[in-house]
């Protein structure tokens, strides 16, 4: 009996100093957490969404999803040989350029109206506080920080791995001069080094202007969090407008009424920025299935739609192309005018882009 409970208590004890390690972020405190009790969008000790969301759809059990997870993943999940990319210098971009380049899952960079964005980068090559799990597909790590040059806007949408992760961050913080982000999310950033002056934490509903250009924080359908407790930090939708642009960026999210609201008091869009991977019917409330972006995209008033949120890493049963071909098909029937660069190849805001259907490299005969 008493090895037994000192057997536990040792395990205990791993698991509590495993969680100490940096990757993991920090907790909000003080002021911060005062704001976030005081949060409309804060109950019952944690964010809540604008409607109830469950983590898994129609009653289907946990074990369920781990069988599947484990024994009835698609056997293209992962790509068969290295993705083909296109490597744009983003230092030698003309500053009179708006364009975007896309890194993959749901990371990218953007240079609007002389300013620069980076949107939820991570170049580590996993999407997991263990380094040799959720590795990225191979060919798709073509960035890593050195490639990037200072950045004025450094925008993160939530708190988890596959969006904010530790190591790019930290590496990134001497680049960075703003970071806009969820309510709750600077914590985790603070712990890595970064100087409180400079970041903003936004609620929704917020708006936060820079000059010319404003951060309009608006809600998604998702949840947050890095360890076992969840949805301490909120996850955000914003609206970033410039002088010459108004661009989605929509991060992770599944279908609700949010989109129309949304694009009834701001859009319409130059760009939507929409997730569109890593779905699954068993749960669709927090990720959009390919129709659901479509239709989203359509209820934002959204000229173009850029799918994102796919191409780099596994975190569903489908096969990797998947959400790229579902996602075109539907928008063709539709209307709906789709961008699809490959990872590194330069998005032109202010011309016509002509991209190849490129992911049908790995195509089965």
């Amino acid at each position: 009996m008493v090895i037994t409970v000192l057997i536990i208590l040792v395990i205990v004890l791993c698991v509590y100093l495993f969680l100490q390690q940096p990757q993991f972020g920090g907790r909000p405190s003080g002021s911060t957490l005062k704001r976030i009790q005081g949060s409309p969008n804060y109950r019952n000790g944690q964010f809540q969404n604008l409607n109830h969301t469950p983590q898994l759809t129609g009653g289907v059990s946990m074990f369920t999803v781990m069988r599947d997870f484990f024994f009835n993943k698609s056997k293209r999940s992962v790509p068969s040989k290295p993705l083909p990319t296109k490597k744009t210098d983003l230092f030698r971009l003309n500053v009179n350029e708006n364009v975007l380049v896309w890194f993959g899952h749901s990371s990218y960079f953007m240079q609007l109206d002389g300013k620069r964005f980076l949107v939820d980068p991570v170049f580590s090559g996993h999407a997991s506080p263990i380094s040799f799990t959720t590795r990225s597909f191979k060919g798709s790590d073509l960035y890593s920080t050195d490639d990037i040059p200072d950045i004025d806007f450094l925008i993160i949408s939530h708190d988890h791995y596959d969006h904010l992760d530790h190591k790019t961050i930290a590496s990134l913080r001497p680049k960075v001069k703003t970071v806009i982000t969820g309510l709750g999310v600077a914590a985790h950033l603070k712990r890595w080094g970064y100087d409180a002056d400079i970041i903003y934490e936004s609620d929704w509903n917020e708006e936060l202007h820079f000059g010319a250009f404003a951060f309009n924080t608006t809600p998604a359908r998702h949840f947050s969090g890095r360890t076992f407790k969840r949805n301490l930090s909120i996850w955000l939708s914003m609206v970033l407008s410039t002088p010459t642009k108004k661009i989605y960026i929509g991060a992770d999210s599944g279908y609700d009424s949010h989109f129309k609201t949304i694009g009834e008091k701001f859009g319409p869009f130059d760009v939507a920025i929409l997730e569109n991977g890593q779905y699954n019917k068993y749960w669709r409330h927090i990720h959009m299935m390919p129709e659901e972006v479509v239709q989203a995209a359509q209820e934002l008033k959204a000229k173009k739609l850029l799918p994102v949120h796919w191409g780099k890493f596994s975190l569903s049963l489908h096969a990797w192309d998947e959400p790229i071909t579902q996602v075109v098909r539907e928008a063709k029937l539709k209307g709906v005018d789709v961008l699809h660069p490959m990872i590194g190849e330069p998005l032109d805001f202010d011309k016509e882009n002509v991209f190849t259907e490129w992911w049908k490299y790995d195509a089965v005969s």
